[in-house]
């Protein structure tokens, strides 16, 4: 049996002013998991991330990390993790190397050893060459590596990373990715919330999705995607489309979009493979083809709009 990572019983938080961010939330997250936690904004996640990193104070329950209980062994518990935030929540006179390096000193690592796991860090998030320069001069892109670099030189066992990907562009999303793919092959748990829902289906084995302060559902990535009824595909096609192409693929439900594409919906009972060897059988030639919406964010938006 998998061990947890993270454990969260009952967790409830009610502010000052009366507002209820959390409604007593369970979650448990398995070591080595990159675990997505989902939700429209003000749903609860930063508010879960913060009491996680023991940056925000909770009204009841208990939160264990590893075996240990953050209330008895709150220091422990922090250096176990690494948080990058929303926010660029750094110095932007003082150098990217000296960020990275003072806040290994935080977590008593020797000013040598700092030294060695910061290179290592600008190394893997391509980084290097910026490192003797301040950061503000750096693209939105680089800063929000720079905050991983932070997150990472005490060697946490477990990376929160809250949006890590927004404001970036496609290519620096991708080498991001990889990066995080291997943080998780070296055994380290991830904690990803991200509006980008392929970004979750990607990378994530475990998902919860959050609404209103409450769990609205949780498991498997696997085991959620598996409800979809059905899924709509775009096909692009060689040559135009014949006359009345709808009618010579039923059973399949299928609307022509222009001469050249089609899109079909394969409900549950039905095979993809299937549907193109009809395609086939029609000498209809396929040029390429895609989903016309990410599964688990139909699936989201859908659960969502359950529990408005």
């Amino acid at each position: 049996m998998a061990t947890s990572a993270i454990t969260l019983q009952n967790i409830k938080k009610i502010y000052a002013t009366g507002v209820s961010a959390l409604k007593g939330i369970y979650l448990d997250i398995p070591e080595g998991d990159c675990f997505a936690l989902l939700g429209p904004n003000g749903a609860g996640k930063t508010t879960i991330i913060g009491i996680i990193s023991g940056l925000v104070e909770k009204t009841e329950g208990e939160v264990h990390v590893f075996d240990l209980n953050i209330d008895e062994h709150p220091e422990e518990a922090r250096a176990c993790i690494g948080v990058v935030p929303q926010e660029f929540n750094f110095n932007i006179f003082e150098n990217c190397i000296d960020i990275v390096v003072n806040q290994a000193g935080y977590y008593g690592i020797p000013r040598k050893k700092a030294f060695e796991r910061t290179e290592w860090a600008f190394k893997e998030l391509g980084l290097w060459e910026k490192r003797n320069v301040p950061s503000r001069t750096l693209s939105g892109g680089m800063k929000r590596r720079l905050l991983i670099a932070r997150a990472l030189v005490h060697d946490p066992k477990i990376l929160i990373l809250d949006e890590p990907t927004a404001g970036v562009d496609i290519e620096l999303r991708r080498s991001m990715w990889e990066f995080i793919r291997s943080l998780i092959n070296r055994g380290v748990t991830i904690i990803l919330t991200t509006h980008y829902l392929e970004e979750a289906e990607s990378l994530c084995k475990n998902v919860a999705i959050i609404n209103k302060g409450e769990i609205v559902e949780s498991g498997s990535m696997k085991s959620l995607l598996s409800r979809m009824k059905s899924e709509a595909f775009i096909i692009y096609t060689a040559k135009p489309l014949p006359e009345g192409v709808a009618k010579n693929l039923l059973p399949f439900d299928t609307v022509p979009v222009d001469s050249t594409t089609l899109e079909v919906n394969i409900r549950e009972h039905e095979s993809l493979h299937s549907f193109l060897r009809l395609l086939d059988l029609q000498e209809i030639e396929i040029v390429s083809m895609k989903n016309k919406t990410n599964r688990l964010e139909e699936i989201f938006v859908n659960l969502i709009a359950q529990n408005k």
